[in-house]
């Protein structure tokens, strides 16, 4: 049982080290959220589809680096430790955010704009691929046990916030700056705010404590090198391969959900700005609540009973739920669709991210989660808004999103049931729940 000051201290890590992934969700769906005003700025063309394909596509070619970033900055915090990863992620993705909110646009600089900004997101893409990764190993090995599920929950969980605080934001600017003035320069307002937060994130990560767990390996005269832990990474592929089965579900559903919801609503559902920031605003705060708990009982009844059940509800519900809202369009619908998918993916990421960093080697598990978690992303999650506005203009039918996600749904569903055979071959670290104390005499 922990004393109330290790509490406080437990509740100080998670808050330091979830700071930072809040900080990269944020401008991430900012970019998502404002897609549309950062297509005409940079990627001026006659066709608003095609304006608007070049920014997404950008927006999606951030991810493409995420493996890269998995395995070089991985490599480097499976050697070097957590804490100085952790800072140095944060430092690179400072300069990408600065670069994209600073840069004047094409009327100004012509092709060497968008170039700026497309090298602004693929740096941004470098140091997330590990962050998402680092976040989660550090609160793993930080957990009192029996508590994995609950604690890692927060890696998600400060996401969330990032979706709530840029929604709300974006609900205030378009309140009170019009809709030329937000094209012009209000949406670079956000991420000059995400450039302010940084300094305070940047000090209260510094005083980040190096994890115990990471601290023992280090002490053995066989600590791997940063080569060999890539090798072994590599020499790891299936059980990296069913990871990325594993996150496709998270990625997809997320950024349904999150960044493209903005973007849906008002270019293809025709609703208000201010409709689709109110129902990205509830999906943050449903998500939020959904992952703590999804974890925490994960902890009581496994991971896998909660994956096979997420995975199969979206899988036969997520098309039908989107047929719905397409056929009578309206805030209500969305809501209600986006709560629903809200339930999927916060129940799904709740027991999946603690079930990942299981899987994983103890001396590669930041990289293998990482290029796991990033190749998912960059193949499928990070171009979700491309793949789905692309899908609605291909075939005409405005509820192929959900269809999407129900193929990211069978994906998950097999990595879950693929498990059953790997886990066999590695140290899955699944810790019991504390013994009760003994009664009083």
């Amino acid at each position: 049982m922990l004393t109330s000051q290790e509490r406080k201290a437990k509740i100080r890590s998670v808050v330091r080290v979830a700071s930072g992934n809040f900080l990269e969700m944020y401008d991430f769906m900012v970019y998502g959220y404002y897609a549309k005003a950062i297509a005409a700025e940079f990627f001026p063309s006659q066709s608003e589809f095609a304006s608007l394909m070049a920014a997404l596509a950008t927006f999606g070619a951030g991810f493409l680096m995420r493996p890269l970033g998995a395995l070089v900055l991985g490599a480097y915090i499976d050697h070097h430790g957590r804490r100085k990863g952790l800072i140095l992620t944060l430092a690179l993705m400072a300069v990408g955010t600065l670069s994209i909110a600073v840069v004047p646009g094409y009327a100004v600089l012509g092709i060497v704009a968008p170039l700026l900004v497309l090298l602004g997101r693929l740096l941004q893409g470098f140091s997330a691929g590990v962050e998402l990764g680092g976040v989660s190993v550090y609160l793993a090995e930080i957990a009192t046990p029996g508590h994995k599920g609950f604690f890692t929950s927060w890696q998600s969980g400060s996401q969330q916030v990032a979706v709530v605080f840029a929604a709300t934001l974006g609900a205030l600017l378009h309140k009170y700056v019009s809709g030329a003035h937000m094209t012009a320069w209000g949406w670079r307002i956000p991420l000059l705010i995400g450039c302010a937060i940084i300094p305070f994130v940047f000090l209260i990560r510094r005083s980040l404590a190096e994890t115990e767990d990471f601290l023992k390996r280090k002490q053995r005269k066989n600590h791997p090198s940063p080569m060999e832990i890539f090798r072994s990474t590599m020499s790891n592929w299936r059980i990296v391969l069913t990871g990325v089965m594993l996150v496709t579900m998270t990625t997809v559903s997320f950024y349904t959900i999150t960044a493209y919801t903005p973007t849906f609503g008002q270019q293809v559902l025709k609703l208000t700005p201010n409709d689709s920031y109110i129902v990205t605003l509830c999906v943050g705060l449903t998500n939020l609540l959904w992952l703590p708990i999804s974890g925490a009982l994960s902890d009581r009844i496994g991971r896998r009973p909660i994956l096979v059940s997420c995975a199969m509800l979206a899988l036969v519900t997520a098309y039908p739920a989107m047929s719905w809202l397409v056929g009578a369009p309206s805030f209500g619908r969305l809501l209600a669709v986006e709560l629903w998918l809200s339930f999927l993916f916060g129940c799904w990421n709740g027991a999946m991210i603690p079930f990942l960093t299981e899987i994983m080697p103890a001396e590669v598990r930041t990289s293998g989660f990482s290029l796991a978690y990033s190749l998912a992303t960059a193949i499928f999650g990070g171009f979700t808004p491309l793949i789905a506005t692309w899908l609605i203009h291909a075939t005409g039918n405005k509820a192929m999103p959900g269809a999407w996600m129900s193929l990211a749904a069978l994906c998950g569903l097999l990595a879950t049931l693929v498990t059953l055979s790997l886990t066999h071959e590695v140290n899955v670290e699944v810790e019991p729940a504390p013994a009760p104390a003994p009664a009083a005499a």
